[in-house]
């Protein structure tokens, strides 16, 4: 199934801003983030899917869009 993945923040260097993705049916947004090793680079902070906050085990759809952004520190 197609699905497009949108990263943003630090989880953009040296990748992709969005990009449309091939996944097997039934796959996870963890399963994403697990291909992706997004967590080496930081911890996950939001994850939507459709512009929807969703739990990482959500089960992506045929054109689904997912939008992954890394914990932000500051103070």
């Amino acid at each position: 199934m197609h699905i497009v993945v949108k990263l943003f923040a630090q989880y953009r260097e040296g990748r992709f801003k969005a990009e449309e993705r091939e996944y097997k049916e039934n796959t996870s947004a963890q399963e994403v983030i697990d291909t992706l090793h997004l967590e080496s680079v930081s911890p996950l902070g939001v994850l939507m899917v459709n512009g929807r906050h969703v739990d990482v085990n959500y089960i992506l759809q045929e054109g689904d869009t997912i939008a992954l952004f890394p914990k932000v520190g500051g103070g």
